[in-house]
């Protein structure tokens, strides 16, 4: 049983990558261009100023993929392969959940993981950290952003955990729609102070379009609903059909 839901979330997770990569494609790469543009601008005025102070000019950094191929197929083979995996996660959550959280169908109970999931890995780290185009950020303190960040994901996660734990605790004496206030209202307290107590970060440069800015991290957000959403509604249609046509 667990090896056949492990097969079919990652088949799941295949079809919701390409599903995320059209949609970041369409709509997160033209503001990636927009900000390495900003980026260029950048570097040809620092270049400018070096040559006015008799300052040697800091030769172009190299990329080590060219942008068509970040655009194009590196974008494809990270959103998918990431796609795949999620999906392998998926379906294991889904075994370890599938009768120890009530008696939900198999749509439902899917499309409540794909939902908590959403918001504890997706929604809270980026309301702390919300993701960022190119130009935006020091090169100094990448692995410092990239530490908080995690610790914002396994905060927001492991609350999440014993949000669930406390909800199925509370199902008996307070009925499900008490115990699921309970439970979210100690999710919320929780990753609250896990914001308050981790650092904020802001290097956004100053000139930067807000537009692009705003736009990337809409890009960002809706890249992930999609694949989360087609997690939790085709994963469960599927399993529903296997059940019934046994």
């Amino acid at each position: 049983m667990i090896q056949a839901f492990l097969v079919r979330g990652m088949l799941v997770g295949l079809v919701a990558g390409l599903l995320a990569f059209a949609f970041a494609h369409t709509f997160g790469e033209p503001n990636v261009d927009t900000a390495i543009a900003f980026e260029d601008s950048m570097h040809q005025a620092d270049a400018a100023a070096a040559v006015a102070a008799g300052k040697p000019v800091p030769p172009p950094e190299m990329d080590i993929v060219s942008r068509p191929v970040q655009a194009s197929i590196g974008l494809f083979t990270g959103v998918v392969v990431y796609g795949a995996a999620f999906g392998g996660i998926f379906a294991l959550i889904f075994a370890f959940a599938w009768g120890r959280v009530g008696r939900l169908s198999p749509r439902a109970l899917a499309a409540i993981i794909a939902v908590v999931g959403y918001v504890a890995v997706v929604v809270v780290p980026q309301i702390k950290y919300p993701a960022n185009p190119p130009s935006v950020g020091q090169p100094d303190t990448i692995a410092f952003r990239t530490w908080v960040f995690l610790a914002m994901l396994l905060v927001s996660i492991l609350a999440a955990g014993a949000a669930t734990y406390l909800r199925a605790n509370l199902l008996r004496r307070l009925g499900g729609w008490n115990a699921t206030l309970v439970a979210a209202a100690a999710f919320a307290v929780v990753v609250i102070l896990g914001m308050l107590i981790l650092p904020g970060i802001n290097e956004v440069p100053k000139d930067f379009p807000a537009v692009t800015l705003w736009q990337f991290r809409l890009a960002s957000l809706g890249t992930q609903a999609i694949l989360w959403a087609t997690l939790g509604l085709a994963f469960g249609w599927l399993t529903e059909r296997s059940i019934a046509a046994r």
